[in-house]
């Protein structure tokens, strides 16, 4: 089980993923389900397995906004702050698409830490590229047009999943960028006229 070389440039030692096997537990989620709910308390870390999670924050009008993906091999760093304060969720975490994922007691992250120092440059890692994936979003939102973002988006979601279609509705892909519905119709229909994209039930094609 080589969670961490997914990510990671040096490799795992034994004794860690064998630590990580003996006190993860293992689950396997569909696409839509929620495994960490906004303002819930943090009992365990995630660390994705197989699959891809989005991280998600809704504001106070109900309105919400992508922050960022977990991929395989990845942890939510939210998550690992969070559970090690003791402090409810600030975000929500739900399965792109399928995936398996290894929970791991909050309890045993402070051992590991102590224990063993690939796991805290791991810790580190992740939150350094978080940080930069979080500026990129407050730079897109500051700088960029919505179509620019969500044609981004749109080739974000192509290479995670390795498909060029994306199935998805207006609606979900409005919520993800948090932007109303029409404008991302609207938006789409241009890019579909001009050959960037083509709309299907439920679903966009980028060519």
């Amino acid at each position: 089980m080589e969670l961490l070389n997914h990510f990671t440039e040096f490799r795992a030692s034994p004794e860690l993923q064998e630590r990580l096997k003996t006190y993860g537990i293992r689950k396997t989620y569909e696409s839509g389900d929620v495994i960490l709910n906004e303002n819930a308390y943090i009992r365990s870390i995630p660390i994705v397995m197989r699959g891809t999670l989005r991280v998600i924050r809704t504001e106070e009008d109900g309105r919400e906004i992508l922050l960022y993906y977990i991929k395989a091999g990845e942890s939510c760093i939210m998550s690992f702050l969070g559970g090690m304060h003791n402090e409810r969720s600030k975000v929500k975490a739900e399965v792109e698409e399928e995936a398996e994922i290894l929970f791991l007691p909050i309890e045993k992250v402070s051992a590991l830490i102590k224990d063993h120092p690939e796991w805290l440059d791991y810790i580190f890692r992740l939150y350094h590229k978080r940080f930069e994936e979080l500026l990129e979003i407050v730079n897109a939102i500051a700088f960029k047009k919505v179509d620019e973002r969500m044609l981004t988006l749109l080739q974000k979601k192509a290479e995670l999943t390795g498909n060029q279609t994306i199935n998805i509705t207006h609606e979900q892909l409005a919520n993800e960028l948090g932007t109303a519905r029409v404008v991302v119709s609207r938006l789409l229909k241009r890019l579909e006229e001009t050959g960037i994209v083509r709309l299907g039930r439920n679903s966009i094609m980028l060519l």
